[in-house]
């Protein structure tokens, strides 16, 4: 995993190296900036050699509808490198964060290839390690505590009593009482925080191991378990009676409770020494061990590598969400629009002085902190083309062709026919246009009411639901 962090971050120091003279948009995010360079440059680099890779008619229709008036190549370069900034800045993160895992997990390796542990610092207390080892053709793990360098304590009798006291319950496992044992009893070297180590020895190894394993037996029987508390320098001995009905082990778990003795019995004769040094050989073969840690830094890095993907692919979707509410904004505000050309055209003005009043009051409002509209915006753009020189039937049909509603191709239409017949009946049609609009608008309302109504039986479903259930429960409890 380190070498392939290491050739993912090697990667972007030479993307960002090659990418530096690159100019980032002036309002992308601080953080982003570098990201920007490095996603310009390999969108100039791979837009010559494979032209199909950023090329989607449908995000090209979109990103000119919500752009209008502005060149085709600076738009797809500006959004491209959006996309590819954000999916290179997932990657990037999503690669420290898998790095980060992989230095975690092996920061908890205590075990050395030589099959020796390092012991931590009384300070520190016992760290618990799971280790494997591949024996001949059979492979198995084990859960095993690594118990500091000892010190003495001067309540060791103390605790002793303390813990004779609990014992029972602590060797008990899933068993209702030590009368009646029907599965393994929890005999471990320590329990809980105590630094109390327990040896265990069994009455009838045949019976019940060292352990707490139990073996089969046809009928019960009580087995005598001496047990041996020792901390530092203090011991204390006894015995407990147990009532066992043990189920029948297999031979491969008869080969593991074996070899976690011999486990047992070498940490045991290494308490006082800073190293453990597990068995090299059992039964006349070589044995080796490995510590098993919890490693997710691959599955950080697919997550990574999939985010960045789906980040890319999600991006079109939005803007096409986009375009669509561009749409509907549009839709909503033309009937507005049609009744102030009638009021402004029936006191007295031309077409053109009615759009540029129209557009001169947004503008003005905008300028005092008011919210922009995309109707409005397009006519600001025609009344700006009409003072560059362009035709008035030009503009007209421009401002249809970039509103792509049928109602704004519709008015452009009409406008751009009143040019060549004359305005005698301009007002009697725009009043016209205005009565469809608003006939129209009132249509889409109702039909966003249904809508609206339809989302919101799932929830009264689950509301009725509820008051049905505080009405019967109190109803049913007391017949």
């Amino acid at each position: 995993m380190y070498w392939i962090a290491l050739a993912v971050l090697t990667g972007f120091l030479v993307l960002f190296l090659l990418a530096r003279k690159q100019e980032p948009p002036p309002d992308a995010a601080s953080l982003l900036k570098p990201f920007y360079k490095m996603a310009l440059f390999l969108y100039k680099k791979l837009i010559h050699r494979i032209p199909g890779l950023f090329s989607s008619p449908q995000v090209e229709r979109d990103l000119v509808s919500l752009h209008p008036g502005e060149a085709r190549e600076c738009l797809k370069t500006e959004y491209y490198g959006k996309k590819a900034a954000i999916c290179l800045a997932v990657l990037f993160v999503g690669t420290l964060f898998a790095a980060a895992a992989k230095f975690s997990a092996m920061d908890k390796v205590i075990l050395g290839e030589d099959g020796t542990v390092v012991r931590g610092s009384y300070r520190e207390g016992a760290r618990e390690i799971r280790i494997g080892t591949d024996f001949g053709q059979q492979q198995m793990d084990f859960q095993v505590e690594v118990e500091p360098k000892r010190l003495s304590a001067e309540e060791t009798e103390k605790m002793f009593d303390a813990f004779l006291d609990k014992l029972p319950d602590y060797v008990l496992g899933s068993n209702d009482s030590l009368q009646n044992v029907n599965s393994d009893l929890n005999l471990k070297e320590s329990y809980g925080d105590l630094p109390i180590s327990v040896q265990w020895e069994s009455g009838s190894p045949g019976r019940i191991s060292d352990s707490g394993q139990i073996f089969s037996l046809e009928e019960e029987e009580a087995v005598p378990i001496s047990f041996r508390l020792s901390y530092g320098e203090w011991e204390r001995s006894g015995e407990l009676l147990v009532v066992l009905r043990p189920p029948v082990p297999a031979q491969e778990e008869l080969l593991r409770m074996e070899l976690e003795e011999e486990l047992a019995r070498s940490q045991s004769g290494s308490l006082g020494q800073d190293e453990w040094k597990l068995p090299g050989q059992w039964r006349g073969e070589s044995i080796r061990w490995k510590q098993m840690v919890e490693d997710n830094s691959i599955i950080l890095l697919a997550v990574a590598v999939v985010t960045a993907v789906a980040v890319f692919l999600f991006l079109d979707r939005d803007l096409h969400e986009r375009l669509e509410k561009r749409k509907k904004i549009l839709r909503r505000e033309y009937p507005e629009i049609v009744h102030k050309l009638v009021l402004f055209v029936g006191a007295g003005l031309t077409i053109r002085g009615a759009l540029q009043k129209i557009a001169g009051d947004y503008e003005a409002g905008r300028m005092e902190g008011g919210r922009a509209s995309p109707a409005y915006e397009e006519l600001l753009y025609t009344c700006r083309e009409l003072r560059s020189g362009i035709s008035e039937g030009l503009a007209y049909e421009h401002f249809g062709k970039r509103a792509g509603l049928q109602e704004y191709i519709r008015l452009s239409a009409l406008l751009a026919q009143n040019l060549k017949r004359g305005n005698s009946t301009l007002l009697e049609r725009l009043r016209e246009e205005a009565e469809k609009s608003g006939q129209e608008r009132l249509q889409e309302s109702k039909k966003m009411g249904e809508e609206a109504g339809t989302k919101l039986l799932v929830p009264m479903v689950l509301m009725l639901a509820v008051v049905m259930a505080v009405i019967m429960i109190p109803a049913f409890s007391n017949m």
